[in-house]
């Protein structure tokens, strides 16, 4: 079910669940997951009820919700466990001075996130998007990549007309031509193949890996570096499942992603690595470069240290 902003808005105002000690009368204390469409390796967890399985030993019990916007509930910390997350977000999250933890990250899948027009527009490359109407989520990855990708072609937002809509209506603006160009991720760009015939005028090759980033409250990781040590372990588990059985991942996220073709999955769960990794702070440049990015494009208010984020790591 896609969230209405009523729905969204509720949960980031939620009040934060304490988990210290032990839970009250004996029951369940929660831990709180939040995941988005293209949340895969989360997805999977959550319909194979994984995590609870796994948790409940502790006693905790697990609450998923689900997001079409991710910034709200990880700016508010409405949750404990956020959904993944393409590589630009933490840079908004961290700007606002979101009090996260770094805990996992997925080996770079440039391919993942392109800029698309339909095949009959005229519009071939970065620079003949000048003066048109571009549409892109807010604070996502792809908003890092358009304006890099504008940068990089000489050409800025003001150049543009950026439509600021979120994946399911950017999908619609999409289809009924209100926009002259999409700037979207998997599995929205796969979908968006499949039912139009269009064309990549660029993707994040040569701008950005497209790592993405899974990160927990940071409270909530100093109190409870076992539980984070569970998920990240579960994660590298279904990421590795994925890939070596392809047409196993395809035929069960088909009807989670909405009844897509097989073919649809198999596309996205190509692109994506799914190589779910500790974070490294050596290897965060990209994250400083994104940042540096924004903050030329005015899209943060002040310079940042991506660097700086704190980063839980498995004990060796």
């Amino acid at each position: 079910m896609i969230l209405t902003r009523r729905h969204v808005l509720a949960g980031a105002l939620a009040a934060p669940v304490v988990l210290s000690g032990a839970s009250r009368a004996g029951a369940a204390a929660p831990v709180r997951f939040s995941y988005q469409r293209s949340s895969t390796l989360l997805t999977l967890l959550r319909e194979d009820r994984v995590l609870e399985r796994r948790l409940a030993p502790l006693g905790l019990e697990v609450n998923w919700k689900q997001f079409t916007s991710v910034l709200q509930p990880m700016n508010a910390g409405s949750v404990e466990f956020h959904a993944d997350v393409a590589d630009a977000v933490p840079i908004f999250t961290q700007a606002a001075g979101a009090k996260l933890t770094f805990y996992a990250t997925e080996a770079p899948s440039p391919s993942a996130e392109a800029i698309i027009v339909h095949a009959d527009s005229p519009i071939r490359s970065v620079r003949d998007l000048k003066g048109k109407r571009v549409g892109v989520s807010r604070g996502s990855g792809c908003h890092f990549i358009l304006a890099a990708a504008l940068a990089r072609d000489g050409l800025s937002f003001t150049d543009i007309t950026p439509a600021y809509l979120e994946a399911p209506d950017g999908a619609a603006a999409f289809k009924g031509r209100s926009i002259d160009a999409w700037v979207i991720w998997d599995p929205f760009l796969s979908i968006t193949e499949h039912q139009h015939p269009v064309r990549t005028i660029a993707d994040a090759t040569g701008l950005s890996g497209y790592s993405r980033y899974y990160t927990v409250n940071a409270s909530f990781a100093d109190e409870r570096p076992d539980v984070v040590k569970i998920v990240f372990e579960a994660l590298a588990e279904q990421g590795r499942w994925v890939k070596a059985n392809p047409e196993a991942a395809a035929k069960k996220l088909a009807p989670i992603w909405g009844d897509v073709p097989p073919e649809v999955v198999r596309a996205v769960n190509q692109r994506r690595s799914y190589q779910v990794l500790p974070v490294r702070r050596d290897r965060l440049g990209d994250q400083q470069r994104i940042a540096d990015v924004f903050l030329a494009a005015g899209l943060i208010p002040q310079k940042i240290d991506a660097t700086s984020v704190p980063i839980w790591s498995p004990p060796s």
